[in-house]
């Protein structure tokens, strides 16, 4: 059986009608360059407001806080090997604008001495930084050392990989506020982290 098909036949173009369809062609080739160069030059200042929003980290001024008392002292756990004991002032404990938690750290030996300072740990980079030592009669002596240094977990370092892994950050963001963070120490209920992370 014989298909029947339907031919589309263009007709024949005419010698009248070839320039006005070249001039056409012309006329899209000049629009397409006009937006191009429009495109061109809205691009560059897409990309300024994001270099713009791309500001760099800066630390906020620190202003040290009250000397720590004793009811507002919250223990926690660090390893079962170190022989100090260490607790946070949650009174103390802050989450400036730069997302720094700040803290007022206590240390104990087992003879008895103590250890008064205050730190902060950024989330972000998993560094630490001291600010200033506790002294006895509730004053503060500010730290030579102004600069972060990072947390390594081992040796004197220890205490702050415990803060920042189990109260203060998760994958390197501040989790929570201050209320927060002392709510968890004061109850001690460490966040739950993946393996990984830890």
């Amino acid at each position: 059986m014989a298909a029947n098909f339907l031919l589309q036949v263009t007709p024949k173009e005419t010698s009248a009608q070839r320039p006005s369809k070249a001039w056409g062609v012309l006329a899209g080739f000049v629009a397409l360059l006009a937006a191009g160069s429009a495109a061109g030059q809205v691009l560059p200042r897409l990309n300024e407001g994001f270099e713009d929003n791309a500001q760099p980290w800066q630390e906020v001024a620190v202003q040290l806080p009250a000397a720590p008392k004793p009811e507002n002292l919250a223990e926690f756990e660090v390893s079962g090997t170190t022989t100090l004991r260490f607790a946070v002032d949650i009174a103390s404990i802050s989450v400036g604008d730069d997302s720094v938690v700040r803290y007022t750290l206590v240390s104990r030996s087992p003879s008895g001495a103590q250890g008064i300072s205050y730190e902060g740990i950024r989330c972000e980079s998993y560094e630490k930084k001291l600010y200033a030592f506790g002294q006895k009669d509730g004053s503060w002596t500010r730290s030579r050392r102004d600069q972060w240094d990072p947390i390594t977990g081992t040796g004197a370092n220890r205490q702050h990989a415990a803060l920042a892994r189990d109260y203060f950050c998760r994958h390197k963001i501040v989790e929570g506020n201050a209320k927060d963070i002392a709510n968890r120490l004061r109850y001690q209920q460490p966040l739950v982290v993946s393996p990984s992370y830890r």
